[in-house]
């Protein structure tokens, strides 16, 4: 039935091309996750009337991450090209794309980041500061854990928006779903071939979706 309805599809290079879209995506989620919430947290506590208040080091940051979070992701690519090839010694390939997705999703996740820890209740801060908590306490048995929803919700749009960055790398030679939609779809004239691989992509932006609002209402007290 499905070779009748995509008769130019060759599945082994769409799972090929399925695995590496997923690859791409989960090592990028995780790291963008642990950077993100590392830039995030001292965004907050560096602001204001906060633990760690230092006027230049949160301006620096936060026009560090408004910088790269306003930079376009296919320019992103383009532009940070040397630094890939540097790193690990070429543009092409799963690996060679993870810079680039990791560089452009940390700062915008370290923005929501942000926006939650400011949606935690003050007087909490406040009552664990008055018991003598150290900074480590108050970040790991205060901040996450009352902020948890908010970031679990905030990482999951962050996974869905890096599943279409791998799309945009495929285009350059990133490999994954994107790439094969293009070159053997797009360029070939093959329809059926990016059609497939747009309802893949779909199929895997719904999962993460389902798992993100599964963890959130998990971790929602309210």
């Amino acid at each position: 039935m499905l070779s009748q309805l995509f008769p130019n599809v060759r599945w082994d290079k769409m799972w090929e091309a399925t695995y590496e879209t997923i690859y791409m995506t989960s090592i990028s989620t995780v790291v963008t996750f642990v950077l993100g919430l590392a830039i995030g947290i001292l965004l907050f506590l560096t602001s204001p009337h906060q633990l760690w208040a230092n006027r230049l080091v949160n301006f620096i940051t936060g026009s560090l991450v408004n910088i790269f979070r306003s930079i376009p992701f296919i320019i992103l690519i383009i532009l940070l090209i040397p630094f890939t090839k540097f790193l690990l010694g070429t543009m092409r390939g799963t690996n060679a794309a993870l810079p680039a997705l990791i560089i452009g999703a940390a700062p915008f996740y370290a923005r929501m980041v942000l926006i939650a820890l400011r949606e935690i209740d003050k007087g909490v801060i406040e009552a664990a500061k008055s018991m003598g908590a150290k900074t480590s306490t108050i970040i790991w048995k205060v901040l996450i854990p009352e902020s948890l929803p908010a970031l679990l919700s905030g990482i999951t749009v962050t996974a869905v928006a890096l599943v279409g960055y791998t799309a945009m790398a495929g285009v350059i030679g990133a490999g994954g779903l994107g790439n094969l939609a293009f070159i053997d779809g797009f360029q070939r004239s093959r329809d059926d071939v990016a059609l497939m691989a747009t309802i893949v992509i779909l199929i895997i932006v719904f999962i993460i979706q389902f798992i993100g609002d599964f963890l959130t209402s998990k971790t929602d007290k309210r």
